[in-house]
């Protein structure tokens, strides 16, 4: 039942991590896919040729920049003529420490994180009202929920975002909009590699978590494609966590 055909999809930050599994995912499942990077384009080319000019087209896009969203969503919309399913998932995670923290950490990290998937939400919102047909899925952490010392302008995002799902699944709901929120622990990707390089700091992080392993992006995908199929029609304003246990906050 996690049939795709005659879907478009569009996925920001598409070109690594959960975002390029979500791209996967959604192609094998019959979906045509429209995929956001920021600067990779022989990354973002690797991925179209991989899995097919036919299903997956790239747009290189500074999620940051209302200028940037505003052209890019012009292209996608000429493109594909609508977008059924949005996945806000591009995002950066810094550090930042209470005191000392720069004014552009906190700035970027808003900028990117929250203000740029509230904009490109917006851009597409038009047509799937006037469509009355849409799934949005924010991209937010179990940092929402539990905090994260030394990222609190990272948790601050995230905690934003899923405030604006339950917002917004409210105000869209007469559209037949559902709008949800995927909200992971650890994942084994990129983003983390330079953490996961410190000698035994994997081996922690897995032995915290009940299930004793870390999330690969397609464990965080498989769930997005659930909230974005007919099987999660009635779900709306809900934050999904995926964490293998380790913040039971649902």
């Amino acid at each position: 039942m996690l049939n795709f055909e005659n879907k478009n999809v569009l996925v920001t930050g598409g070109s690594r991590g959960i975002g390029k599994a979500c791209v996967k995912l959604f192609s094998q499942a019959g979906a045509k896919v429209a995929f956001t990077y920021f600067s990779d384009s022989i990354a973002a080319g690797k991925i179209v040729d991989e899995f097919g000019k036919e299903k997956v087209s790239a747009y290189q896009c500074d999620i940051s920049s209302r200028k940037n969203i505003a052209e890019m969503s012009e292209k996608v919309l000429s493109d594909f003529g609508r977008i059924d399913i949005l996945v806000n998932n591009a995002g950066i995670w810094t550090y930042g420490e209470v005191g000392s923290m720069d004014e552009k950490v906190w700035d970027d990290m808003i900028g990117l994180n929250l203000t740029g998937a509230f904009f490109v939400t917006q851009q597409f919102v038009g047509k799937m009202k006037e469509n009355k047909y849409g799934k949005i899925i924010f991209v937010t952490s179990t940092a929402a929920q539990r905090g994260e010392a030394y990222h609190s302008h990272y948790a601050a995002t995230k905690g934003a975002l899923n405030a604006v799902t339950k917002s917004l699944a409210v105000e869209l709901a007469d559209f037949n909009i559902t709008v949800n929120a995927a909200a992971p622990g650890w994942v084994d990707t990129e983003m983390n590699d330079g953490v996961f390089a410190e000698p035994g700091y994997r081996e922690k992080v897995e032995a915290d978590i009940p299930l004793k392993r870390i999330a690969a992006a397609e464990d965080v995908a498989g769930p997005i494609l659930f909230l974005a199929s007919e099987l999660a029609r009635h779900i709306t304003g809900e934050v999904l966590n995926i964490n293998g246990g380790s913040v039971l906050a649902g």
